[in-house]
């Protein structure tokens, strides 16, 4: 008997202990993101029914690091092939009509990840500066490499896909690693064509131009789904 109430005593202790850890783990269970719902820091989690790749997970390079641009002085510049050579502040790219995608970012590399973008279509934009009619492509230049165009999409395709300018990724205003103010969402496009940190798109009747990827052999298609190089 004496032997029982010793095992007993224990097994009170061990389920008390056990209790305990069990109501920290619900109480903490409050701090984990739930599907469908903002995550850590309003990072949305799930679009559309597709879970997003966390900003904290997704694959990314750059040339020359990471670029710092201050949005207080930040103009986008768009000139070339236009009516009306504009240069926009990050608060009037902010204030045209937003909308949001669930999109795929392919490098060539072989890694990829899903996020909400959101942004302005940039066909919205370039209807402002007022496009002529011979123009063919739009040149992107960037603060890694401004004095030569980073790449090009033709102007056809940019209209006929409504492409944005991402200004947040996963509803987070878009972080400096990832290409603030905007990154270029090039729909079914490896990543070379997703431009980041851009200041500068020129309009050009080139149908031939390369750009810094192009120019080292990269497929100026750039289809996702195609080869990688010409």
């Amino acid at each position: 008997m004496r032997f029982f109430n010793k095992t007993n005593k224990y097994s009170l202790l061990f389920a008390a202990i056990l209790i305990i850890i069990f109501a920290v783990i619900l109480s903490s269970c409050g701090e984990i993101p739930i599907a469908g719902s903002p995550g850590a820091g309003g990072e949305t989690t799930v679009f559309e029914g597709v879970k997003l790749t966390p900003i904290a997970q997704q694959g990314n390079n750059a040339l020359k690091g990471t670029q710092d641009i201050d949005k207080e002085s930040y103009r986008l510049v768009i000139d070339g092939l236009v009516e009306k050579p504009l240069s926009i502040s990050y608060d009037e790219l902010a204030a045209y009509k937003q909308e949001s995608w669930l999109m795929d970012l392919n490098c060539v590399e072989g890694w990829g990840f899903t996020a909400k973008w959101t942004g302005p279509r940039l066909s919205d934009i370039l209807q402002d500066a007022g496009v002529k009619p011979e123009a063919k492509i739009a040149v992107f230049y960037t603060s890694e490499v401004p004095d030569e165009g980073y790449t090009s999409l033709d102007l056809e395709y940019i209209i006929e896909n409504e492409i944005l300018l991402a200004l947040k990724i996963n509803d987070i205003v878009l972080p400096a690693e990832r290409g603030f103010p905007f990154q270029v969402v090039a729909k079914s496009k490896y990543g070379y064509k997703w431009a980041k940190w851009v200041t500068h798109i020129e309009l050009s009747s080139d149908a031939n131009y390369r750009g810094y990827w192009e120019k080292v052999g990269y497929n100026n298609n750039a289809d996702d789904t195609g080869p990688a190089f010409e």
